[in-house]
């Protein structure tokens, strides 16, 4: 028997649910994510067996210069998910801030620090990458 995790934006419109999870889950500290997400850095994790339950229709798509896609609600502006330029929308990685139970991920590193605001510290546990993961 598998486990099904759920999440919406913070307006409930979109609802989503996951059927597992990649084993690395990251802190971005790059311009994008702190943008995107209002915050120090935007916490992100592939995902498996997605399945929008409601509110399709209110995702909408931003696409950065580099061709990273963000995906946000168009009611609530929830931050959603980033996908690597030319990935299918299914290889999204959703912010687990977004996931309305606890979700069996560990947070491993923190990447892009090279770009971390001053007033931010970094976490002394965390393996450190100045730009993306290494190998």
């Amino acid at each position: 028997m598998s486990n099904t995790y759920k999440g919406s934006c913070l307006c409930r419109g979109v609802q989503f649910s996951v059927s597992g999870f990649s084993e690395k889950a990251a802190n971005c500290y790059c311009t994008m994510c702190r943008k995107f997400h209002g915050a120090a850095f935007g916490t992100l994790v592939g995902v498996q067996g997605l399945d929008w339950l409601s509110g399709e229709h209110l995702l909408k798509e931003f696409v950065a210069p580099n061709g990273t896609v963000r995906t946000f609600c168009s009611h609530c502006g929830s931050s959603l998910g980033f996908r690597v330029k030319n990935a299918m929308p299914n290889d999204i990685e959703l912010a687990i801030s977004t996931f309305d139970d606890d979700i069996p991920v560990k947070v491993d590193a923190q990447i892009y620090t090279a770009y971390k605001p001053n007033w931010c510290q970094l976490h002394s546990n965390l393996q450190t990458f100045s730009e993306g993961r290494e190998g």
